[in-house]
């Protein structure tokens, strides 16, 4: 691992700090024009095009199997998955489950001075797409992630996909996954041509309204181009995962250390940091980080203060924000920019990965300013419904047709209007 040491003299630095550390990890060249290629291919030619580019790009050469997996495959893989994995799936579906479904609104409603009624109402899109990579690891939590919380939300159809491997079928652990959180499709596809099968459809996908997950570089520039195309929604771009520790005076070192570890396995672009105004500590830290096999980059950020570094937290935006000691903890109130925040000794950032119930479908590339992790309402929308009696439009027209006309829309005004004469009339 390759490991930087940086100080934050002040609260006033941190967002220049948290720039600089950002860029530890170098940006991607862009491939705009070979994705677009790719998913206008899928658009004209379907099927043909995903099966042609899934026997160059994942099996190898090999002639892939059909794009769809059978019900009769998603149970035997079930049934035939090892016992402990099964109960582990089974605990982290059920807690994902609970947790989104928390995060689910009641409808609202509301009837104002002038009469009329204004309902916000939340409605489920009737189908959406989990993506789940492929490549290093099969990863059957992102399928619980995924697919767990669009059933709770109500979605009608959930679809998954991911690429398959050199055999040309899906690990095992996938289906028996996708069976256990109740998947309605699974399709053996994956990189920019399943994203574009998913948006415009094929003769076997039928197109979704929305597609989350995340996937490498070729999966999210392809669900960039989609979703600005105006063909599905998106839940964001995922970028390099990161995971930022702060430790109070006194923490855990040996812990902080394992979890900074165990962000790193997540590939050469990893991005670890711990911060702390105890520089014994993070010399402790740089000690047992320096010599690690994981890749990936790492920081040390030593700070004045503990607010210090939670001013460096803030405008750093991590994915993943871990508190450790007493005085970190205290915190967390404060944090308000974080994927998701683990506070405490036991607060393990694996946790989340797997079994907390949290959804460890996060923004990443300092998103967390702005967006959120995958909930239920990803697969939602809010849609207002308004009923306005013609004894509420007979008040409120003459200050609607004012500002229609001030617009420069007469045909609004005269719209409004027409509502107090069908009122004088009735």
């Amino acid at each position: 691992m390759r490991l930087e040491r940086r100080t934050l003299a002040s609260a006033g630095a941190a967002a220049g700090l948290a720039t600089e550390l950002r860029r530890l990890v170098p940006a991607a060249a862009s491939i705009a024009d070979p994705v677009a290629a790719i998913v206008a291919d899928v658009r004209d030619r379907g099927d043909a095009a995903v099966l042609e580019l899934t026997r160059a790009h994942d099996t190898g050469g090999a002639e892939p199997k059909a794009l769809r997996v059978s019900q009769s495959e998603l149970d035997a893989a079930l049934d035939s998955l090892d016992a402990d994995v099964r109960a582990g799936l089974e605990v982290a579906a059920q807690n994902v489950g609970v947790v989104a479904a928390i995060g689910l609104d009641d409808e609202r409603e509301v009837t104002l001075g002038h009469g009329q009624t204004v309902r916000l109402r939340e409605v489920p899109v009737r189908r959406a797409a989990v993506y789940v990579p492929g490549g290093r690891a099969p990863y059957p939590s992102t399928v619980l992630m995924g697919v767990v919380t669009a059933v709770t939300a109500g979605v009608e159809e959930v679809v998954l996909c991911s690429p398959p491997g050199p055999d040309g079928d899906l690990n095992p652990a996938i289906l028996a996954a996708a069976a256990l959180a109740g998947a309605t499709e699974v399709y053996r596809m994956g990189g920019a041509q399943a994203i574009g099968a998913l948006a415009h459809g094929t003769a076997t996908v039928a197109p979704v309204d929305l597609i989350v997950g995340p996937g490498n570089l070729w999966v999210q520039e392809a669900k960039r181009q989609v979703s600005a195309a105006g063909l599905v929604g998106i839940d964001g771009f995922a970028g390099p995962s990161d995971l930022m520790v702060v430790l109070d005076r006194g923490a855990d070192v040996r812990l902080a250390a394992l979890d900074l570890r165990a962000q790193a396995e997540h590939g050469s672009d990893s991005l670890v940091l711990a911060v702390s105004p105890d520089g014994a500590a993070l010399d402790a830290l740089s000690e047992g980080l320096s010599v690690v096999p994981e890749p990936g980059v790492g920081a040390l950020v030593e700070t004045a203060s503990l607010e210090d570094a939670l001013a460096l937290a803030n405008a750093f935006a991590p994915e993943h924000l871990e508190l450790i000691g007493a005085g970190a903890e205290a915190l967390a109130p404060e944090v308000r920019n974080a994927g998701c925040l683990f506070v405490g000794p036991g607060g393990a950032t694996a946790f989340g990965d797997y079994v907390a119930g949290s959804n460890h479908t996060l923004p990443t590339d300092g998103a967390a300013r702005f967006a959120s992790g995958l909930s239920a309402r990803h697969f939602r929308r809010r849609m207002t419904e308004v009923r306005i009696p013609l004894e509420a439009a007979t008040t409120l027209a003459p200050a609607g047709a004012a500002i229609a006309r001030a617009e420069g829309f007469e045909l609004h005004a005269q719209s409004m209007e027409a509502r107090m004469r069908e009122n004088a009339e009735s």
